[in-house]
């Protein structure tokens, strides 16, 4: 028989045991398997949200919450800005690019969101389906909003008040699709894009009684927030400055933010890393000691192995072969574990709304699962090796 398949028979031998080691092995690789995952999706998730965007403007409060609402769409606005100040700060020598974004309004849970055809260059959208009409009460659909609600351009649909659905519905303004994004990966798959000018028609026809009161609701007009490019790398230093000290806006910038909540979400990602280290160190202890046991059970199995030729190197790697088994079965059932949180996670946030994940996509950190197993177990097994190597087979035989 095969090295690898005795010390396979063996740790068969040993149900419980070895079900009990492989239990340890796979919490602890599963729970460093989706830390990795989290942290991997999290920053491709900022990178790719955040690309071109370098400072987001809106009413005052809370600079996380601006970038949380306005860049990744999964939190409610501070309020909203007037858009002669947003004009005004579009003119600015500083400014590369203004996108502004008007908020409030859902369809099924998805955002709806007002803006201008520079959204889609800035986040390299691209049409899939229809054409990108912009016209008043038209509306693009982000992939993942065609495929729950199984809208296809030409169909019309009424959007709700509030962010998060179930709000009054604007009968009286229904939207048509024009057409339906392409997949990308972005935060455009979870909205609804439409023109500003869409937005101020739903809310002034829902409010204005008359053509005056409709004048002056056009003359005070508002938009949520607006995403901006620079035009050079100085304005990095001046331009938040002087919007936050010479308007009634905000500036956030987003690799500011971004990186303050990377910060918060570190602590627990390093609590749950913490946890899967010591669920791999109390695995190792215990392979430790079922093989220690073994090899104090079976001298005498080990001494008839002597005996019939097998080289003491060879008895010892009997020891850290079955350590190995039991770290390769751990490695897989840890990372079909640490996937299977990963896709509930999805889950949940997709019921919400939030950022989408992609749970069965591989990352290159994975591979270092089955390294850290296997060092885990040849550390284990290391002891009982070389215990079975320098085994006195002559003391055995004659006690």
């Amino acid at each position: 028989m095969t090295l690898a398949g005795l010390s396979l028979r063996i740790v068969a031998s040993r149900p419980l045991a070895a079900l009990l080691n492989l239990l340890l092995l796979t919490l602890g690789l599963g729970a460093i398997g989706f830390v990795m995952l989290v942290s991997e999706h999290l920053d491709r998730a900022f990178e790719r949200d955040l690309s071109g965007i370098d400072l987001v403007v809106g009413a005052k409060g809370s600079p996380m919450q601006l970038i949380l609402a306005g860049v990744f769409q999964i939190d409610v606005p501070p309020g909203n800005v007037p858009l002669s100040e947003v004009e005004a700060l579009q003119k600015h020598p500083m400014v590369g690019q203004l996108v502004p974004l008007s908020l409030g309004d859902s369809f099924r849970g998805h955002r709806i969101v007002g803006t201008t055809p520079d959204y889609l260059a800035l986040l390299r959208l691209e049409v899939a389906e229809g054409e990108a009409g912009f016209a008043p009460m038209q509306a693009l659909l982000g992939a993942g909003v065609a495929r729950s609600t199984a809208l296809v351009p030409g169909q019309r649909f009424v959007g709700e008040h509030g962010l998060a659905g179930g709000g009054h519905a604007h009968g009286d303004s229904p939207y048509t699709v024009t057409g339906i994004l392409a997949p990308c990966g972005c935060v455009a798959d979870r909205l609804v894009l439409t023109a500003l000018e869409s937005v101020w028609q739903v809310h002034e026809d829902a409010t204005a009684v008359d053509d005056e009161d409709r004048r002056l609701l056009q003359a005070e007009r508002e938009v949520t927030m607006a995403l901006v490019r620079y035009r050079t790398p100085l304005a990095a230093v001046t331009l938040p400055r002087l919007v936050n000290a010479t308007t009634s806006m905000q500036a956030a910038a987003p690799a500011v933010e971004v990186t303050r909540l990377a910060r918060l979400l570190g602590a627990g990602t390093e609590v749950l890393r913490g946890v899967g280290l010591v669920l791999l160190l109390s695995a190792g202890l215990s392979v430790f000691i079922a093989l220690w046991n073994a090899l104090r059970e079976r001298r005498a199995d080990i001494a008839m192995l002597r005996l019939l030729g097998a080289p003491p190197a060879r008895v010892a790697a009997l020891m850290v072969a079955q350590a190995l088994w039991l770290a390769m079965a751990a490695s897989i059932l840890g990372l079909l574990a640490a996937h299977g949180a990963f896709a509930l996670l999805g889950s949940a946030l997709a019921a919400r709304q939030s950022l989408p994940i992609s749970a069965w996509t591989w990352v290159g950190q994975e591979a270092w699962i089955p390294v850290l197993a296997a060092l885990v177990a040849v550390l284990s097994a290391l002891v009982p090796a070389i215990g079975a190597y320098r085994l006195d087979v002559a003391r055995l035989l004659h006690p």
